[in-house]
C-alpha cells in the first residue's frame, strides 16, 4: 500500500547528559593532519565517518587483516559450525608463517578458544592460518570467505590473499574498509572486545616435550596508555608500514580509528590518540524516544475496530555534537491502512529523526495490539450504522 508522510516537528530537544547512538556529524567535517596514508574515525553504531584522510586508497593493511579473520570465527561460532572446545590440528604450512607467532608446532593441537586468543592478543601468524585451515581445509579457501564477507559488509577496494596479513601482492584494502569490517566485529560479536582488552595472557604448549606455559603480550600499546581502549587490532610489515584499527569507549560512545602507513609505531598510536581525541571532545551519546510511545493511529481494514494505535519498535541510540541542546525533527511515515487480521508488532511504519535536513536515524513503528477480522454480522451492522 502507497505510505503517507506525517512531519512531525516534534521539536525534540536533546540535553547532554553523557547517555546512550542517531548520528549527527557537520557537513564538511574537519580535516585533521594526520601523519599516516590513510586514516578514517567512524562512529560504530550508525556506521557515519567522523572525519578521514585518503580513506578510499587501497594499502596493505598487515595484521589488520585478523580482524576477518576473527570475524569469520566467531561468525562460524554463532552458527554452530565450530566450538570453543574444538581442538585443531597445526599444520606444516601454519607452523612454518613466521612473523608475530605463538610457536606452534607442526601436528600440536589447540583449541579454537586458545588460537583465536593468540590472534586477539599475540597477533600470532600461524593460529591465524590454522584457524584458516581448520574452518575452510586450506588458507586459500579461506582466503574466498574472506573476500566474499568482504563483498557482503560493502568493502569494494578489498582483496585479501591471505588469512594473516603477511606481505604479498594484490592483499590490499583501505583504512574506510578496514572501519567497516572493524564496525561488524565488534558490533555483532562485541565479547571480541573481552580478549582485544587483555594485556597478558597464555596459553599451554602440549608437544612432545611435555607442557609449556606460553606468555602472550598484546601488541596494542593504547591499552596501557589511552583511556577507554578496548582493541582492536595493529599490524605492521615492510610494506605496510605501522597500522592500527583502535576501538575505545568512553561515557558510552564507541569510536574505532584507523590509521594506515605509518612511519613508525609510536606515530600510529599517537595519530590514533588524536582521532579518538577529537571524537570523544566533540560528540556525545543520548537516547531516542523510548520504545512503546505512541506515534499515532493507523486505519483498520475489515477489521473489529476501524483503526489501531502504532508506536515505537525500540529506542535507539544517537550520537550528537556536544553543547547545551540539539533540535532534532521527527517525520512519521505510516501505511495508508492494514487489513485485519493484524498481529501486535506488525511494522506499520516508520518515525525518522534528522537534524538540520539531514537524516539521523529512523525506528519501525508497529501496531500495538491484536485486532482481529470483523465478522460478518460486524461488518453489516457497521455498513448499517454508516448508512443512517
Amino acid at each position: 500500500m502507497k505510505s503517507k508522510k506525517i512531519i512531525c516537528f516534534a521539536i525534540i530537544f536533546v540535553n547532554l547528559i553523557g547517555i546512550p547512538s542517531i548520528n549527527i556529524f557537520a557537513e564538511d567535517s574537519p580535516s585533521l593532519n594526520v601523519d599516516a596514508k590513510a586514516a578514517v574515525l567512524l562512529e560504530p553504531t550508525t556506521g557515519k565517518v567522523i572525519l578521514e584522510q585518503d580513506a578510499h586508497n587501497k594499502l596493505p593493511p598487515a595484521s589488520i587483516t585478523k580482524v576477518m579473520t576473527m570475524l569469520l570465527i566467531y561468525e562460524a561460532v554463532d552458527q554452530g559450525k565450530i566450538k570453543w572446545d574444538d581442538m585443531v590440528t597445526v599444520s606444516e604450512h601454519a607452523a612454518n608463517m613466521g612473523g608475530s607467532q605463538v610457536y606452534l608446532e607442526v601436528f600440536e593441537q589447540q583449541t579454537v578458544r586458545d588460537l583465536i586468543k593468540s590472534i586477539a592478543i599475540a597477533s600470532a601468524n600461524d593460529a591465524a592460518v590454522a584457524m584458516a585451515e581448520f574452518l575452510a581445509g586450506s588458507e586459500e579457501g579461506f582466503v574466498l570467505k574472506m573476500n566474499e564477507k568482504a563483498k557482503q559488509l560493502g568493502m569494494k577496494n578489498t582483496n585479501f590473499v591471505n588469512a594473516c596479513g603477511l606481505d604479498a601482492e594484490g592483499h590490499l584494502t583501505t583504512a574506510y574498509d578496514i572501519a567497516l569490517m572493524s564496525q561488524e566485529l565488534i558490533s555483532r560479536y562485541p565479547e571480541v572486545l573481552e580478549l582485544t582488552s587483555i594485556w597478558m595472557d597464555t596459553i599451554i604448549h602440549d608437544t612432545a616435550r611435555g607442557k609449556e606455559e606460553f606468555g602472550l603480550a598484546n601488541t596494542n600499546k593504547m591499552l596501557r596508555s589511552y583511556s577507554g581502549t578496548t582493541g582492536l587490532k595493529t599490524g605492521s610489515t615492510g610494506d605496510a608500514l605501522f597500522c592500527i584499527s583502535a576501538t575505545a569507549e568512553r561515557e558510552e560512545l564507541n569510536l574505532v580509528a584507523v590509521i594506515l602507513g605509518s612511519p613508525s609505531s609510536a606515530t600510529r598510536f599517537n595519530e590514533a590518540r588524536k582521532l579518538l581525541d577529537y571524537g570523544f571532545a566533540n560528540y556525545a551519546v543520548s537516547q531516542g524516544e523510548e520504545a512503546g510511545i505512541p506515534k499515532g493511529e493507523i486505519r483498520v481494514y475489515k477489521g473489529e475496530v476501524d483503526s489501531v494505535q502504532v508506536v515505537i519498535k525500540e529506542q535507539i541510540s544517537i550520537v550528537i555534537p556536544k553543547g547545551n541542546h540539539v533540535t532534532l525533527e521527527s517525520e512519521i511515515q505510516l501505511l495508508d491502512a492494514l487489513s485485519a487480521p493484524i498481529e501486535k508488532g506488525t511494522k506499520a511504519g516508520e518515525v525518522i529523526y534528522s537534524f538540520e535536513g539531514r537524516e539521523v536515524g529512523r525506528s519501525d513503528l508497529i501496531v500495538s495490539e491484536n485486532v482481529e477480522k470483523a465478522s460478518l454480522g460486524h461488518m453489516m451492522q457497521r455498513l448499517l450504522f454508516n448508512w443512517l
